[in-house]
């Protein structure tokens, strides 16, 4: 099961590369790496961001999530080469429209 979600999050994160001017992404391979990582990273720190941030999060009916995951997709733009996100505006969308996306496949499937 999770590598069918590394593989769905891949495809969310190729789309919304090829939909944002903001991100450059390689290819598909890094896509996947891309989800990889995004997802290895949500894992170990994910749950303690929300924690920390709880108070946020039900203020905003869960909406800070939003930001929590720009923050990790903004850790995985520093971690991989071949994958830039310009500047924290196109973070944003791209962590909401990843999110969107990822959860349409899934829906779907």
């Amino acid at each position: 099961m999770f590598v069918v979600n590394i593989l769905i999050l891949s495809v969310a994160v190729f789309l919304v590369s090829n939909l944002l001017p903001g991100i450059r992404i390689k290819n598909f391979v890094t896509a996947i790496i891309v989800a990889f990582v995004y997802s290895i990273i949500n894992l170990l720190t994910g749950w303690l961001l929300v924690i920390l941030t709880l108070p946020f999060v039900i203020i905003t009916f869960g909406l800070f999530k939003f930001v929590i995951n720009a923050f990790l997709l903004w850790l995985t733009d520093k971690i991989i080469e071949d994958f830039e996100i310009k500047n924290v505006f196109t973070t944003l969308i791209a962590a909401f429209l990843i999110t969107i996306v990822d959860s349409l496949i899934k829906w779907v499937f």
